[in-house]
């Protein structure tokens, strides 16, 4: 396990992670990048239960997915069926985490934002900005780029369709799609590639 794990985690998180996987008896896929999710946990048809993480995440981006997917293991086999995100998810994924909030594991430019959205985890970590783009060391995806880092006005392509960026509402940016005429808002650290137009 640490021969895989060493790949994924930094080094001093492995022996708590080990521990996890061990204790929760977790069956522990790694896969490649899905564009709508970073991980997932799921009940397989045979009654087994499994956790995927993608496999283009940064070392902390990864440890972050894994011990949320493993909260959603443990929260099921506490309390069953409960809200995917609900009180009892965010109780566990609180305690679970907790041992890793330290400077050997995540940088400490890491630990405040981490510390922050830790009081009230949300479904994805990219929903809180600062956390996202310091897991992510402030840079995007290779050919890519932050909306925030588009010029106002100019074209970009996200998800296969084309939007023009427009201006930016309080934490949001307002985003024309080119095909239906609608606008469209977009967290600031959503990642999307600049169209060249021919003039």
């Amino acid at each position: 396990m640490k021969k895989i794990l060493i790949k994924y985690i930094p080094e001093e998180a492995i022996p708590l992670v080990e521990y996890l996987i061990i204790e929760h008896k977790i069956n522990l896929k790694i896969v490649s990048e899905r564009q709508t999710k970073h991980g997932d946990f799921r009940r397989l048809p045979n009654g087994h239960m499994q956790i995927t993480v993608n496999n283009n995440l940064n070392p902390y981006q990864f440890l972050l997915t894994l011990i949320h997917e493993i909260a959603h293991h443990v929260t099921y086999q506490k309390f069953g069926r409960v809200q995917p995100h609900g009180k009892e998810w965010k109780t566990v994924f609180q305690h679970l985490m907790l041992p890793f909030l330290q400077p050997e594991i995540y940088p400490k430019h890491i630990l405040p934002y981490l510390a922050n959205y830790l009081k009230n985890p949300k479904a994805s970590t990219d929903t809180d900005v600062n956390l996202s783009l310091a897991l992510r060391e402030g840079k995007s995806e290779d050919g890519k780029n932050f909306i925030f880092e588009v010029p106002n006005g100019s074209v970009f392509q996200f998800k296969e369709k084309l939007y023009k960026r427009g201006n930016k509402r309080r934490t949001r940016y307002e985003c024309l799609n080119l095909e239906n005429k609608r606008v469209y808002l977009f967290n600031q650290n959503a990642e999307v590639k600049l169209i060249a137009l021919n003039k």
